[in-house]
């Protein structure tokens, strides 16, 4: 279904001239007419909800075609499902990149998924770009030249996040709460490095728990009994809302911090219950489509003119929508810079390049970044406090780097 989607429109091109073909340099994937994409996405599965992600990234380059697509080529993007499955995932990567010739693949979403197949794509010299996850595995140009992360690294955030409390609270006392999976790790291990060296004499309180538990009270009322006036939590959504209810249960009122994927207000906040969650800190670094301090804003009335159009029954408040959008934008940007000098290498070469490319949507403060050494394609986060039903900034962007 989702790959006659991406195949949509695209059965008929204009033929070139031989001529003019002769012009280009293709690798794999790439021609005087067309360009070939591919991702893999959880259109089934136990995250199938993620795949909006993937109907997102469709939708845009279905859009881009109708417009002519990129200096002149359409982008025929295939998007299979891989049902957050990583044995999946290989085979419809491999599908992508030895049967259909792919030039590249970007935009697929998760870390069990992406890192399965990270190794064959770095083998096979294929970008793996932009992909939907903040793992620090995906940002270590030195391992895996090839791969490249859209999300904000894990670990980036959790040492903006450390910066801040130290900034802003006299004398914290920590209190440390982590999902105990790579995920979870890489959170602690920012947040810790961000303290420096007053890691030992601010921590003092550290408890994880296993996807597998039932509830998370215990460690909460473990952290409260620390003393801690300051509470950090690095989880997925599901526990991200249970520990907002134990600590607020508990009558304990700590700086409580949360990360990013912990922040949805749909996934977290609002199961949480929205006076529990009051006050709660945590990072962004794209604008909120439906916040209404961003009524007037043009990049904000686009993208929201851009789901009326072509996600018409679609979520629109569904951030997957937003992360396929950007990610979407970042490879069009892209794709414009390589013009004719359509190869591999020379789209790796112009992605680990950029120097803040028209990206939309981004926060004030925040921009795209990369160098052939540093991968952080963002690394710089906006603090925001959950108050009155919706996120508001605090203070200014803070570096992750």
């Amino acid at each position: 279904m989702f790959r006659r989607a991406a195949l949509g429109g695209l059965a008929t091109f204009v033929a070139l001239p031989r001529a003019a073909a002769a012009r280009g340099n293709y690798d794999p994937g790439a021609s005087a007419s067309e360009i070939v994409l591919g991702q893999t996405q959880p259109y089934s599965g136990p995250v199938s909800a993620a795949a909006t992600v993937g109907h997102a990234s469709i939708a845009f380059f279905e859009d881009v075609n109708r417009t002519g697509g990129v200096n002149g080529r359409k982008i025929r993007l295939l998007s299979l499902d891989d049902g957050y499955s990583p044995p999946k995932a290989v085979e419809m990567t491999r599908k992508l990149v030895e049967g259909e010739r792919c030039l590249f693949l970007y935009g697929s979403v998760g870390t069990p998924t992406n890192a399965a197949v990270q190794r064959f794509l770095n083998d096979k010299k294929v970008p793996q770009l932009f992909i939907a996850t903040g793992a620090s595995r995906f940002s270590d140009p030195k391992k895996y030249p090839w791969t490249m992360a859209m999300l904000p690294s894990y670990a980036a955030e959790g040492r903006a996040l450390a910066r801040y409390v130290v900034s802003s609270v006299p004398d914290p006392k920590i209190a440390l709460l982590s999902q105990n999976d790579d995920l979870g790790k890489d959170f602690i291990h920012g947040f810790k490095s961000g303290l420096g060296d007053k890691l030992k004499a601010l921590v003092v309180s550290e408890q994880t728990f296993e996807v597998t538990d039932p509830t998370v009270d215990s460690q909460v009322i473990a952290a409260k009994a620390s003393g801690a006036n300051v509470f950090y939590f690095a989880g997925t959504q599901k526990f991200g809302a249970m520990q907002i209810k134990a600590r607020y249960d508990l009558r304990w009122k700590p700086l409580h911090v949360v990360c990013s994927t912990s922040s949805g207000i749909e996934s977290v906040l609002r199961p949480a219950g929205f006076d529990r969650a009051e006050g709660v800190i945590s990072t962004a670094y794209l604008k909120d489509p439906f916040d209404p301090t961003w009524t007037n804003d043009a990049e904000v009335q686009a993208y929201q003119s851009w789901l009326k159009a072509n996600l018409p029954k679609g979520n629109p408040a569904d951030t997957g929508y937003l992360v396929g959008y950007v990610a979407s934008s970042l490879v069009q940007y892209v794709l414009k810079q390589a013009k004719d000098e359509l190869t591999r290498a020379n789209i790796m070469k112009i992605a680990s390049n950029l120097n803040a490319p028209p990206v939309p949507l981004l926060l004030p403060g925040v921009t795209v970044h990369t160098t052939p050494d540093n991968y952080g394609v963002i690394s710089h986060f906006q603090v925001q406090q959950f108050r009155d039903g919706r996120w508001a900034r605090v203070g200014n962007v803070i570096s992750g780097e």
